[in-house]
């Protein structure tokens, strides 16, 4: 599992603590602390399932989970955007990443807001609704195969035929499919690597190499 905190790959050692029952299950608290000593953190999770019972029949702890949420740091998981990419998007992509697993509603409407804008600005395609300005950028033939595949399956997964506002007001908070959330950020993170890391790199290259022709005496690339 990656730490909440640093995101860094770490074993999964979590301590339970057994809180007791209610009319929704059976309650516990798992927590942990971050074994990389540049975090060093505590993690803790809420959990409900079904009870282990002890020797003489009463609940000690879960013997199974049904449900389980990080209560801290109430975090997705996630890296943040980019240091290249421009705040705006970067703020909408990050509030999407803060809410995912309170409301994936909201988050969803958020991605889809942000990578209409990021369609408009950055493949600069004309104003319209989402699905017709994901075709407009899929027809431009812009995109490398597998990111305008991604792009595509963000109206089949949130399946907009069915929810005509995801598409005419793309930042309007309604139900959204399995996996719609979590798949809108995916795509938002290989698009900023498209359109402002991978530029962003190759930029600081060729000024590197301009600098060793300049040392050279030899004009600039061209």
């Amino acid at each position: 599992m990656k730490c909440a905190h640093c995101l860094v790959e770490v074993n999964p050692n979590f301590t339970e603590y057994y809180l007791g029952n209610d009319t929704s299950g059976f309650w516990s608290i798992l927590f942990m602390k971050c074994p990389n000593q540049d975090c060093n953190r505590i993690i803790i999770d809420l959990a409900c399932g079904d009870p282990k019972l002890n020797q003489f029949g009463h609940a000690e702890g879960l013997a199974s989970i049904k449900w389980r949420q990080t209560v801290r740091p109430i975090s997705s998981g996630r890296p943040p955007a980019p240091p290249e990419v421009d705040l705006v998007f970067a703020q909408d992509y990050s509030e999407a990443c803060s809410i995912i697993k309170l409301s994936p509603k909201a988050s969803a409407a958020l991605s889809r807001r942000c990578l209409q804008n990021i369609l408009r600005e950055k493949a600069g395609i004309k104003n319209g609704n989402l699905v017709n300005e994901i075709q407009q950028v899929i027809d431009s033939k812009s995109l490398p195969a597998h990111l305008a595949e991604s792009i595509d399956a963000i109206r089949h997964i949130g399946n907009f035929a069915a929810h005509p506002l995801k598409s005419t007001s793309s930042g309007e908070i309604i139900e959204v499919e399995i996996g719609e959330a979590e798949w809108s950020l995916d795509v938002l993170e290989a698009l900023f690597d498209f359109y402002f890391v991978q530029p962003a790199i190759l930029k600081a290259k060729r000024s590197a190499l301009d600098a060793k022709l300049k040392d050279a005496n030899k004009p600039p690339m061209k």
